[in-house]
């Protein structure tokens, strides 16, 4: 379940504290490199994991992280999206707990639970 605030224009999101804004969070399903389909995000039990996300913004405090890496994140440790729209597009941003995000880095990693090579096969089944 997402809010839908597109029709209210953003100049600049400021989270407060040490908050944690990401974009970018993966809830679809997934093709293992065996074949093995893991089913995308129910919001219950289906397509349990720690998932990437990428920062869009964080508060004054947040000293760990900062806007434009890419974070992850322990299984359920952000909220619902909110679909917000600013000067560069239109988003789906989450809060994400600052002590559950046990990874960062400079760019967008693979998730080494499937290939693209299996993702692509799938596709043309």
């Amino acid at each position: 379940m997402t809010v839908n605030l597109v029709n209210n224009k953003f100049d600049k999101i400021t989270p407060l504290g040490d908050t944690v804004l990401v974009t970018s969070m993966n809830f679809k399903e997934r093709l293992t490199t065996g074949g093995i389909v893991l089913l995308g995000d129910d919001g219950k039990t289906s397509g349990i994991r720690p998932r990437w996300g990428q920062v869009y913004a964080v508060g004054p405090e947040q000293t760990d992280v900062r806007v434009g890496e890419w974070v992850f994140v322990l299984h359920g440790r952000w909220t619902r999206g909110i679909e917000i729209e600013d000067s560069t597009g239109k988003y789906t941003v989450r809060k994400v707990d600052p002590k559950d995000i046990i990874l960062s880095s400079d760019h967008q990693l693979n998730d080494d639970t499937f290939s693209d090579a299996i993702q692509s096969q799938a596709k043309t089944l």
